[in-house]
């Protein structure tokens, strides 16, 4: 009870409890569930050794030499039990999945000089393509929306005018791209190329004959007896595509190195025409390309930054929808180029929902498998007015690398997977500082996580990529270590100007 005064009069007044809906923050009582319910095993097994010890303090030593001589009269039992164990043991290591390891890898960091500001685009479209000033406008509207900054990267054929995109100038852009980045990464690795037994290139739009491989063979006289392989027309899903072959490969061939190399090419796949769904490749897409190099040895644990837990690939080709909504062809005059329908973020949502359907039993801790579980029965069996219980992905992961395609991707996760600003600020910051470097804009992103020094041993990486077909692939890494950034990371001499202040 407690007093109070009304026209000089006491009045005593019953106490209330307090509203606890509003004084208890529901996030940490689900954050205790969480490690109640991640724990329990480890729970129970306190109270069986509690008990085993307890029981053994009560033994005697007639009581264990007891025990010694029934295993003596038993020599046959024991002899057949430890046989069976000794097969087992072999057959397990012989025929477990080997692990695999990221040792390390670098991304290509375009020069000065080829540098392509807002300023510089819009003159080099007006120059290329002689585009009427309804087009002009509808560049620069998108420009301004897009989430790029003034640093981005364009290949040397976009600095010549007039523009040549000839196949001699493409194929200078994949090398330029290719074999900047592969002389980094074997230069920090102090790995030869000759010692590398896998090789996977990705490169959508761009495949020269001999292959983008077969350049990179040929430049570091690699052994005959290589594994190579191109993969192309993939989009920007295709480096987790590459990582996942290049796993699978390594399950096969012991003691092994792979090598992914992730790009794009833009020199011949510039479009001129005036289709507003073909135009905005033209604004988004810029210079760029990783190298990653895979390991299965054992004695590389020591020295890789992480080790591959998932990987989970969703096609949608076969709706009609999903397989043309990125899709090159030829305009209305014959003008090659990729159209993107309006249905891209539908789609690429739906996609991201059959993924990480998947995705989620594998990484997610049982409390929200649990609370997904129930609430899904309770709706179906009762007819519950419940809405479906999104399970908190954060839980799962520390980092997320979300595919650097635009900024309304970036928006869209963001939102509908309620991540917080810091946890798309790798994505947002590749998009400004390097563009959409297709496949390879993962890695940028985890390369600034590193040069922010955010990875943390034990952490877990997300990820998260789409490409046309219409696809959507996740890969999954712990880091093994506090990872330092390499000597090469492509953030390291801009790394303190971000995040920097976007207009959203």
């Amino acid at each position: 009870m407690k007093n109070s005064s009304k026209n000089g009069v006491q009045v005593l007044q019953p106490r209330r409890l307090p509203d606890f809906l509003r004084s208890v923050k529901l996030k940490y009582v689900k954050l205790g569930y969480h490690y109640l319910i991640s724990h329990l095993l480890k729970l129970c097994f306190v109270p069986v050794m509690a008990a085993l010890t307890v029981q053994a303090s009560r033994l005697s030593l007639d009581d264990i030499h007891q025990m010694w001589l029934q295993l003596e009269y038993n020599l046959v039992s024991v002899v057949g039990f430890s046989a069976i164990f000794v097969f087992g043991s072999t057959v397990y290591v012989m025929t477990r999945k080997r692990s695999i390891y990221l040792v390390d890898y670098a991304c290509y960091l375009p020069p000065q000089h080829l540098k392509a500001d807002h300023r510089y685009f819009m003159e080099y479209a007006k120059e290329a393509a002689d585009f009427d000033e309804p087009t002009m406008e509808f560049l620069r509207k998108i420009m301004e929306r897009s989430g790029l900054g003034h640093e981005t990267g364009a290949p040397p054929s976009m600095h010549c005018f007039p523009p040549r995109p000839s196949m001699a100038a493409a194929r200078q852009e994949a090398e330029l791209v290719m074999f900047g980045a592969l002389d980094t990464l074997f230069a920090s690795t102090n790995v030869k190329p000759r010692d590398v037994g896998i090789l996977v290139v990705n490169c959508s739009l761009f495949n020269p004959t001999p292959s983008l491989t077969a350049m990179i063979i040929n430049k570091y006289k690699m052994r005959g007896n290589i594994k190579s392989f191109n993969l192309s027309g993939m989009g920007c899903s295709a480096g987790v595509i590459a990582i996942d072959l290049a796993k699978d490969m390594l399950q096969v061939h012991r003691n092994n190195y792979a090598v992914v190399f992730s790009t794009e090419n833009m020199t011949q796949n510039w479009y001129s025409g005036t289709e507003k769904s073909m135009l905005i490749s033209n604004c988004l897409f810029r210079l760029g390309g990783s190298a990653v190099l895979l390991s299965n040895k054992s004695e590389d644990r020591g020295r890789s930054k992480y080790k591959l837990i998932h990987v989970v690939r969703t096609h949608c080709g076969a709706n009609d929808k999903a397989f043309k909504c990125v899709y090159q062809e030829e305009d209305n005059v014959g003008k090659i180029g990729v159209s993107l329908s309006k249905d891209l973020m539908a789609i690429a949502g739906n996609a991201l929902k059959t993924n990480i359907t998947t995705l989620g039993p594998l990484v997610l801790p049982i409390s929200e498998q649990i609370l997904f579980f129930v609430t899904l029965v309770a709706k179906n069996l009762f007819n519950a007015k419940i809405k479906p219980y999104v399970p908190d992905f954060k839980l799962a992961f520390e980092h997320f690398c979300i595919h650097a395609g635009g900024r309304g991707v970036i928006d869209e996760l963001e939102k509908n997977m309620q991540l917080s600003p810091l946890q798309v600020e790798a994505s947002r910051m590749t998009l400004h500082r390097f563009g959409n470097t297709s496949s390879s804009s993962i890695w940028y992103e985890l390369a600034y996580m590193e040069a922010k020094d955010q990875m943390r041993k034990g952490d877990r990486i997300w990820q998260i990529t789409f490409g046309s077909g219409f696809k959507c692939n996740s890969a999954v890494w712990l880091a093994l270590k506090n990872v330092k950034p390499s000597c090469s990371n492509p953030w390291e001499d801009c790394i303190h100007k971000y995040p920097v202040k976007l207009n959203l």
